[in-house]
């Protein structure tokens, strides 16, 4: 961050916070432009949120932080926010996040907790005028993995045979995705923007992109999430049991087939878009730490896309085309 912007952030903070607010030291950065400091007023923390305006509008992020809020989730308490400089304090939710807490013995509470959380998202929070999770958005997102992952990352260029495996199973995700019932998105729902608060468990970030959109997308953010992975029948387990939350709140009337499948196919889309995302995140932004991240993601996209016919030929072709690759590995290094 340049000096001077350094220099508003911190009389921003002082200006809400009052002068005795300790300087603003680095918190945490995300995918996108935005980044995060700490600041104190004797024992109180607080986040401090800089969005260069020219590159991010936080006004989703106060919109939807709002609208969570409201529903009693607990996304950080505002206490001021300047959209014209990209400024915003909110409460500090702490510096433990699910990844670092998630634990085999952890990890039941701490699920248990984020899967009620979520049955209030579905259920709860005011979802009117959020864009569409639509085909479009759907498709777009897919394409960054032949673009990203394959021709930038593995200089693969797929050929006939390889577009026509891609095409046919990105139609099919788009169907699938489509016929399920929508609710509210968050669209990162893990266990990097959960934070673990003792009496408010979890606390929530990083939900300004949510959309209206298939109902099993967050959970298998959530329980295929693409830095951390448990075994799969405990995975079923969980779903089925969202399920038939979700159920008794009237959101879904599907059976336990229809229901596996869709969250089956929902991870698959996800996973894809991931594959590209992480790499775009190297070879546009400078940010290599995702490629460390590929592994588990490029797991989970064949063996789910082995399950089904509708994909099953896409990953063989990827299997083929990975195998024995690191893909950890940038390209020229």
């Amino acid at each position: 961050m340049i000096p001077e912007r350094r220099a508003a952030l911190d009389a921003f903070a002082r200006a809400t916070l009052g002068p005795a607010t300790s300087p603003a030291v680095p918190a945490s950065a995300d995918a996108s432009f935005r980044s995060y400091f700490r600041v104190a007023r004797g024992d109180e923390r607080f986040i401090v949120m800089n969005a260069p305006p020219e590159r991010e509008d936080i006004g989703p992020w106060l919109d939807i932080g709002r609208r969570l809020r409201e529903a009693g989730l607990n996304a950080p308490e505002v206490l001021a926010a300047d959209p014209a400089l990209g400024f915003v304090v909110m409460r500090d939710l702490g510096t433990r996040s699910y990844l670092d807490a998630l634990a085999d013995d952890t990890v039941g509470p701490l699920y248990a907790d984020a899967l009620a959380a979520l049955v209030t998202m579905q259920a709860r929070v005011d979802a009117r005028g959020l864009p569409r999770y639509d085909a479009p958005r759907l498709r777009a997102e897919m394409e960054l993995m032949p673009t990203w992952f394959l021709e930038r990352h593995l200089g693969l260029a797929p050929g006939r045979a390889g577009w026509e495996l891609l095409e046919s199973a990105f139609a099919a995700l788009e169907r699938a995705a489509l016929a399920q019932p929508v609710a509210f998105v968050h669209r990162d729902y893990h266990s990097r923007n959960l934070m673990v608060v003792p009496d408010a468990n979890p606390g929530i970030i990083d939900f300004q992109d949510a959309v209206v959109g298939p109902v099993t997308y967050d959970l298998v953010s959530l329980l295929r999430d693409c830095y951390v992975a448990w075994p799969d029948p405990r995975v079923r387990g969980w779903a089925e049991d969202h399920r038939r939350r979700l159920a008794a709140e009237g959101l879904v009337d599907a059976d336990r087939d229809a229901w596996q499948a869709w969250f089956d196919l929902m991870g698959l889309q996800r996973h894809v878009k991931v594959l590209g995302i992480f790499c775009r995140l190297w070879y546009r932004d400078g940010k290599p730490g995702y490629l460390a991240d590929l592994p588990l993601v490029l797991r989970y996209t064949l063996d789910v896309a082995a399950r089904h016919p509708e994909t099953r030929d896409l990953g063989r072709w990827l299997a083929a085309a990975t195998r024995d690759r690191d893909i950890t590995r940038a390209v020229g290094s």
